[in-house]
């Protein structure tokens, strides 16, 4: 068994930040990813990161407050308001950190941090890198942890949080080169294991890496896993592939355009606001146009930048240029961009609170797998990378705090947990059953876009409901995966998928249960917010049959809710 302080499981930016901070402090850390840490999917935000320095033309009367009431209306007052003010005063600090630890931003021609307008922002306080800014970060901070010297298990696969009355162990990993499972323990464990986008794999901007098994391992172990029904579409996917067409598109003066020619937003919001609303707002526009035959092909609609000229392009959106140009064949310059909303984030997650702490002792999350709730039913463009960072380190301080007075895991209840995996492996080489898993997950993915995606009602929901128990049901039945152990993805990915149909079902069952309409949440048959019933988190706990709803209280304060208009 190998055993350390504190154990970090997900190589992106809240696991890199809350590594480094730990280090900093003297802490013995070791961060475990499946991946190597610079192919984590924070790479692949582009459009920036909020933070409310007042450097752009329009955004000088910024103010972090101002940063927190954008975000709290954003989230269509369903975030934690003491977590988002939390958030939003410590995010000029953490730019500065990582300009002064080299992350190369974007300049103003006064040599300040540019800042770019994104959608549902009342200023222009979006920090960028061009359009890779997610990719200059986790750059910068992997550097910074190799630098403090952080122990890292890359291509180490976590199949199981070990939980034992109340406390948490650490966790068992599967080595993908050797293929042995090794207990890790931990006096504090955090997961940093990103999002779960792939549960919508054929519609979707995330990356194969973003199944949402973080979480699903969280709630087997009994770890209460709160609003997951939010799941957030992206506006501008590029269409077929569901690649990330930034924010940053509209940001920079990017229209949207129907097959009559018309920048159609003006029809859902203001004339002021336009292309500018928030994303939930933007989606379910573009799918009407879609929904009602004012889109190309009845699939997409037009992302046109050529008004924005070749120099601008190519100096603040050069990758977007590349990526249109790689997997369409389009040149932005030239052409408008096929677009159509596709999956993007879960604002729901792990339950914590403003600290990173769940309700098990020293086990902690942070990102997009974690919901302190700082997004609520919808979160703004701009706000993950903060929310990544800020937490992380505060989660990585926090446990450094505990760690002097922690217990030590227990060698045999870890190697408890080892025999359990490695039973598991050997049922799942020998089982006798006829269903092909994979074919189990694309159809799984099909019902989510169709049954709960952007317009959702009760017999849509219902009906998904169905379809996944009957998925689990025939998921106990699937064919014996492969018995190699080196490099053993066939056992990987069927650990994943065990894991996408319990995060679908805790999707649909929270969907279905809350009658009303609220951010990424919109409900044909409840088309209203409902404040008086419905104004509470949704907490998911497993049990064999399905996850067990309760609800609770969201922390005001700060601002009173109110309609929410754009």
């Amino acid at each position: 068994m190998k055993t350390h302080q504190f154990v970090v499981v997900g190589g992106g930016l809240a696991g890199l930040s809350a590594a480094i901070e730990a280090k900093k402090r003297g802490i013995d850390v070791a961060l475990i990813s499946k991946v190597h840490p610079v192919r984590s999917h924070s790479g692949a935000a582009q459009g920036g990161i909020n933070a409310a320095l007042a450097n752009a033309e329009g955004g000088k009367d910024d103010s972090p407050d101002r940063h927190a009431y954008d975000t709290i209306k954003g989230s269509d007052f369903l975030a934690d308001q003491d977590a988002v003010k939390i958030m939003t005063d410590a995010a000029p600090g953490v730019i500065f950190r990582m300009e002064h630890a080299g992350c190369p931003f974007s300049r103003t021609p006064e040599g300040k941090i540019a800042q770019r307008p994104f959608g549902g922002a009342g200023y222009p306080r979006t920090c960028y890198g061009t359009d890779k800014t997610g990719h200059y970060l986790l750059q910068t901070l992997f550097e910074q942890a190799v630098k403090h010297n952080v122990t890292f298990y890359s291509e180490w696969f976590v199949t199981k949080l070990v939980v034992r009355d109340g406390r948490c162990q650490g966790v068992i990993c599967f080595d993908l080169e050797s293929g042995d499972f090794i207990p890790v323990g931990a006096s504090a464990t955090m997961f940093a294991t990103g999002g779960s986008g792939r549960v919508y794999s054929t519609n979707t901007t995330n990356a194969h890496t973003s199944t949402g098994l973080g979480v699903s391992l969280a709630y087997w172990a009994g770890v209460p896993i709160k609003d997951f029904e939010f799941v957030q579409f992206h506006p501008t996917g590029l269409y077929p592939s569901s690649i990330l067409m930034t924010e940053g598109c509209r940001g920079e003066g990017g229209y949207l355009i129907n097959n009559k020619g018309e920048r159609f937003m003006k029809n859902y919001v203001s004339e002021k606001i336009m292309e500018l609303a928030p994303r939930d707002i933007t989606s379910r526009a573009i799918q009407t146009e879609i929904n009602q035959g004012r889109g190309f092909e009845d699939a997409y609609v037009h992302l046109d930048l050529r008004h924005l000229g070749e120099a601008k392009i190519m100096e603040r959106l050069p990758g977007i240029r590349d990526l249109s140009m790689s997997f369409v064949n389009v040149d932005p310059i030239k052409e408008p961009i096929p677009v159509r909303p596709s999956q993007h984030y879960t604002m729901g997650g792990i339950d914590t609170n403003e600290k990173t702490e769940t309700e098990i002792q020293g086990f902690y999350a942070a990102g997009e797998c974690a919901c302190a709730s700082v997004h609520g039913a919808n979160r703004l463009g701009g706000n993950s990378l903060l929310d990544t960072i800020v937490f992380g380190e505060i989660g990585g301080g926090v446990v450094s705090e505990y760690l002097p007075n922690a217990p030590s895991p227990a060698e045999k209840v870890m190697n408890d947990a080892l025999a359990e995996e490695e039973v598991r492996f050997q049922s799942l080489s020998k089982g006798s059953g006829n269903e092909n898993a994979y074919q189990l997950k694309n159809e799984l993915s099909a019902v989510m876009l169709e049954r709960v995606g952007i317009f959702r009602n009760k017999k849509d929901m219902e009906m998904a409901c169905q379809s996944v128990r009957n998925l689990k049901a025939r998921f106990e039945k699937i064919l014996p995966i492969k018995t190699n152990k080196k490099f053993n993805y066939d056992f990987l990915w069927v650990t994943e998928i065990a894991g996408n149909l319990d995060a679908a079902q805790m999707v649909a069952e929270g969907a279905v249960a809350r009658e009303e309409s609220r951010g990424a949440h919109f409900r044909t048959d409840f088309p209203k917010r409902n404040d008086q019933e419905w104004l509470k988190h949704t907490i998911c706990r497993y049990t064999p049959d399905g996850p067990q709803l309760s609800y609770k209280a969201v922390k005001l304060g700060l601002y009173a809710p109110e309609e929410r208009k754009y």
